[in-house]
């Protein structure tokens, strides 16, 4: 099935992170998600959601219609994926969705379903576009609701990320570090590194002000990791430990990438740089990590890599970034 430009969906590069952390005495390594067709790792998900439906017939071009929440990565993915099969699309999505996302979407031909007001107990939006999308899928004939939060799809994708990285680096992972959202990535890694016998240690990175590992929700600034409500997928999710991490460590992590590595990732891949930036100094000399960078940085223009929008934010940190140490 997997034909034109679909057949580019994984097999992601992983690069050494040579230049971040001059002074680390390990290894460092990201592994690029960027590189996949719709830009993010979530495109991995959303084939691995939709390929049976469609091979089997069950989702059919023309009469068929793929209904999701997202503000996002897998919006772009599943919305490229219904595109080059005919299939419609509808996306549920809220007022802190970026208009470049939205941009894309449109060029995609997905129709977008804006919620306009949040949850009046959580002051999130989530619980909102979810229902929402349960209202759609009740109503509109032929819908599909793929349910990235419950799928295990979602998940199972991500062994074969986990598989690229062990061929890559010969079995010899010590420390994974992963963003977690849904928590698709988190436990599709960690069931293929037990499944096979990897004694890889698993550092979740969450976000402050996310519910995931039990903390109470609170605004947050930077989207692409964290959640509002605890994800069921996160039922299955047993990292060995939990990182919390701010929005401003998100972006003194993106700018330290771009400045030191000239790598433009998004706020999640921040937040891996965070994390290891705060464990570094108990790893091992010789030791192997690897961040996993979920999406690119051109859909963080306007906030991460604004310096306005960053001042207007934190203050003037520019520091945090700049010289030869930080």
């Amino acid at each position: 099935m997997d034909q034109g430009i679909l057949s580019t969906v994984g097999n992601t590069p992983l690069v050494r992170l040579d230049r971040l952390f001059p002074e680390f005495p390990a290894r460092a390594y990201a592994k690029l998600e960027q590189f996949n067709p719709g830009g993010s790792i979530k495109d991995r998900a959303a084939l691995n959601m939709l390929r049976g439906k469609i091979e089997s017939g069950e989702l059919v071009p023309g009469r068929s219609v793929v209904v999701e929440s997202s503000s996002g990565n897998l919006a772009i993915g599943l919305a490229q994926i219904c595109a080059y099969f005919g299939i419609r699309f509808i996306c549920v999505v809220d007022p802190k969705t970026t208009r470049q996302n939205l941009a894309v979407l449109a060029a995609y031909q997905a129709e977008i379903d804006m919620i306009e007001h949040p949850d009046p107990v959580t002051g999130e939006y989530l619980a909102v576009r979810r229902r929402r999308v349960r209202e759609l899928v009740e109503s509109v004939p032929g819908a599909y609701r793929p349910d990235q939060y419950t799928n295990p799809l979602n998940a199972r994708a991500q062994r074969q990320t986990m598989a690229e990285i062990m061929t890559e680096l010969d079995g010899r992972v010590d420390y994974l570090f992963c963003s977690t959202g849904t928590c698709g990535t988190l436990v599709g890694c960690a069931d293929y590194l037990r499944e096979n016998g990897h004694p890889t240690r698993i550092v979740a990175v969450d976000a402050v002000g996310s519910a995931i590992f039990g903390h109470p929700p609170a605004p947050r600034l930077i989207p692409g990791h964290g959640a509002s409500v605890v994800p069921p997928l996160a039922a299955d999710a047993r990292p060995d430990e939990v990182l919390h991490v701010s929005d401003l460590d998100c972006v003194v992590g993106c700018r330290l990438l771009a400045v030191r590595e000239a790598i433009l990732a998004g706020g999640s891949s921040g937040a891996t740089v965070a994390a290891l930036r705060r464990r570094m100094a108990d790893l091992p000399a010789g030791s192997t990590s690897v961040l996993i960078f979920p999406d690119n940085g051109d859909r963080y223009l306007d906030t991460i890599y604004s310096d306005r929008w960053v001042t207007e934010q934190f203050g003037e940190v520019s520091h945090l970034w700049k010289g030869d140490k930080c």
